[in-house]
């Protein structure tokens, strides 16, 4: 009965980051674009200020999974980095933290290009 409560958490957590990026699709003339980079940019923020922590803790991957958790991952890179590096950390923490996603899209970004062909609409 536990594992069912920690995945509905994740399911309406994650639901709920889905539903406020929909909303801001739907209600602002934000273009797609600058409503990915403001939902990384507030999970770096948020995490700066203490704040995404506990709700990585309650959500778990519904909290890590959605954009705004890489810009988690980003934050707490550099935190890690600067504390083990000095100030040299912030130039290498977050790129070390997230490069096994950055690498996984790459990758498959590259593969799904070179066995389907793209069509104009």
């Amino acid at each position: 009965m536990n594992i069912f409560i920690d995945f509905l958490k994740v399911f309406v957590c994650g639901g709920l980051l889905c539903v406020i990026a929909q909303i801001i699709i739907d209600k602002t003339k934000f273009t797609p674009a600058r409503i990915l980079v403001g939902f990384v940019v507030s999970g770096v923020v948020l995490t700066a200020f203490g704040l995404y922590e506990p709700f990585v803790d309650f959500a778990k991957s519904g909290a890590t999974v959605p954009l705004s958790g890489f810009g988690y991952a980003l934050a707490k890179g550099v935190q890690r980095a600067v504390a083990e590096k000095g100030l040299l950390g912030i130039l290498t923490g977050g790129l070390a933290a997230t490069a096994a996603g950055i690498s996984a899209v790459i990758l498959f970004a590259g593969s799904f290009a070179l066995i389907f062909s793209s069509k104009e609409k």
